[in-house]
């Protein structure tokens, strides 16, 4: 598991590589809390899936509980760049209601 970031207007891409789930989410989420917390004054969160290789229901909980996070701080977070399974994962989870697609 691998996360980068780009801070650019106002806007935080935060783009995730390798496996989401149950042995990289504690990991992934302490990274993500430290990085989304040192950037509250974002506008949005784009999470970036474009190199997550696999994702299972772990890896929806870590989204929804940063969407969660930022939420509190009114910061809209969106996904793109999912791969067909991921996205098909993303679907079945309803998780586009809530993050939208960028």
């Amino acid at each position: 598991m691998e996360i980068k970031y780009k801070n650019n207007n106002s806007s935080l891409t935060v783009y995730v590589y390798g496996e989401l789930d149950e042995y990289s989410a504690q990991g992934a989420r302490n990274i993500l809390d430290k990085l989304l917390f040192d950037n509250l004054t974002s506008n949005k969160v784009i999470f970036d899936l474009s190199g997550v290789s696999f994702m299972d229901s772990t890896g929806i909980g870590l989204l929804i509980g940063r969407y969660k996070k930022l939420k509190q701080f009114n910061i809209p977070s969106y996904i793109t760049g999912a791969t067909v399974a991921t996205e098909k994962v993303l679907e079945l989870a309803g998780l586009y209601k809530i993050m939208p697609k960028s």
